[in-house]
């Protein structure tokens, strides 16, 4: 009989690195359980052969639970966003998870830590390692492995970056800027912990994990900035503390308020690697900073286009603004109309849209913007459509282009206008409540501040065309439905 796979306890499966790192794993088919505060939160996202228990690192009774039967353990949890207290909290959760492991007799921790050398490292890398020290006592062999900064979109030292550089045309560099870092990216860390599942253990080790690249902060942002095509004067500005910088961060950045000062504290600590070991016992040579950059911007527009729009916008919760929330480096609006057909009846006004149907709404101010694209040097609105009736994915419809169709589920089309920025319309349709929800989607991806000032600048009057588009289109719907014995009025959400 085959032997069963070792089962894996996960924990930080809803977090940036763990989230990649429990695809990864469940493409490999390994036996997952996930532990998690709050399970209802992390079951959609996991396939069904993952187990899924509540719990916390920081409930001892509910970590020996989760640990009953597991051969190797990742512990990707950490408490920055905790505030002045989350050292201590780091530390408890720790000692937690460590005397559940093994009491229940595991075979192996990974760990994903941070690197730093020296004396005087920042309180956020001092507790990192700290964590990783008392891991390794716990007397279950340890693989603790040290990264610097993550590329990858959605990281937070990336975003950080991502920050800076779309909103600063202008910005003073601190002396921290030049603090040399070896940044790698978010698949190859993700490589490195996949990895460590196999490697053959008899004691605890520590792992030096980067890029194959050196690079300072100040290199990092150039970089970031070349491949948005961003034009940015960096000063020098030496005066400028990491105390200060991380209170400068926080008005430029609000997202990172809370964090901020770790995160910049820890930046005057250069973050290369030292100890080699890791290329030795891995067949893994990481990319260089320049290629990670770009697939961090590149699978940003996969991704994107692969997950459903109005999750992304749900997910973001309160972070939502008066002009739409954000997600990566792009702007999402999004609302939603209830029709009361199926999907496929409701597809079809939607495919007509554009051309000689028009936009269902406010036509003067389409055809007022494509004379204004046509003055810009683009395409304007005469392009028209290809048929009337049907769309394929790369047809034109006046100023947009087809970019995926699929009957009576969604319709994506992207700009082709001149723009500050790239821009994406999304109607998707849902069966919902003996009918059809219409979720449409406007999405900007701003480059620079005129990109920000146009979305800004132009939100009453694109939230009016756009929500006043959905609105026709859902009527429109209701006319063309044949009746079914219900009554077809709309109903906006």
């Amino acid at each position: 009989m085959p032997t069963e796979s070792p089962l894996i306890l996960l924990t930080g499966a809803t977090g940036y690195v763990g989230g990649r790192l429990l695809a990864e794993l469940e493409a490999k088919g390994c036996r997952l359980r996930c532990l998690a505060r709050r399970p209802t939160y992390l079951r959609p996202r996991i396939s069904p052969s993952t187990e899924v228990v509540e719990g916390d690192v920081l409930d001892f009774v509910s970590l020996r639970a989760a640990m009953a039967g597991v051969h190797t353990a990742f512990y990707l949890v950490h408490s920055m966003g905790s505030g002045a207290a989350f050292r201590q909290e780091d530390r408890r959760a720790a000692g937690n998870f460590a005397a559940a492991a093994h009491a229940a007799g595991l075979k192996r921790i990974i760990y994903l830590g941070g690197l730093g050398h020296g004396e005087h490292l920042s309180e956020h890398l001092e507790s990192r390692q700290e964590v990783g020290r008392i891991l390794r006592e716990s007397g279950v062999p340890t693989v603790e492995f040290r990264a610097g900064i993550i590329i990858g979109s959605g990281s937070l030292s990336f975003e950080m970056i991502r920050a800076l550089v779309e909103k600063l045309p202008v910005m003073t560099a601190p002396r921290w800027v030049r603090t040399l870092t070896q940044p790698i990216a978010i698949e190859d860390v993700v490589a490195y912990l996949a990895a460590a599942v196999a490697l053959d253990l008899t004691e605890s080790v520590v792992f030096e994990i980067g890029g194959a690249d050196r690079a300072s902060y100040l290199d990092l942002l150039k970089e970031y900035a070349r491949q948005r095509g961003l034009k940015r004067l960096i000063i020098p500005l030496p005066v400028l503390t990491p105390w200060l910088s991380s209170l400068w961060l926080g008005l430029v950045t609000p997202l990172y308020a809370r964090v901020g000062r770790e995160l910049i504290e820890g930046l005057r600590n250069e973050t290369v690697v030292h100890d080699q070991q890791a290329l030795a016992a891995f067949p893994l040579r990481p990319r260089g900073m320049r290629q990670a950059i770009e697939r961090a911007l590149n699978h940003e527009d996969r991704e994107f286009a692969f997950t459903r729009w109005s999750d992304a916008q749900s997910s973001l919760g309160k972070r939502r603004g008066w002009a739409g929330a954000r997600f990566g480096s792009r702007i999402v609006d999004s609302r939603a109309i209830h029709v009361r057909c199926p999907p496929e009846e409701a597809f079809v006004p939607l495919e007509r849209i554009g051309g000689q149907t028009g936009w269902y709404y406010a036509n003067w101010l389409w055809r007022l913007r494509g004379f204004l694209d046509l003055l810009a040097g683009g395409v304007g609105m005469r392009r028209g459509r290809r048929d009337p009736e049907k769309l394929l994915p790369g047809d034109t419809v006046d100023c947009w282009r087809i970019e995926a169709v699929e009957p009576g589920r969604l319709l994506r089309l992207a700009a082709e206008m001149k723009l500050p920025g790239r821009a994406w319309l999304q109607f998707e349709l849902t069966p919902e409540n003996s009918g059809t929800s219409i979720r449409q989607t406007a999405l900007f991806d701003p480059f620079g501040l005129a990109g920000l000032l146009y979305w800004y600048g132009l939100y009453p009057v694109h939230r009016l065309i756009f929500a006043g588009m959905l609105r026709k289109l859902a009527q429109a719907v209701t006319r063309t439905a044949p009746p079914r014995g219900l009554p077809r009025t709309p109903l906006a959400t």
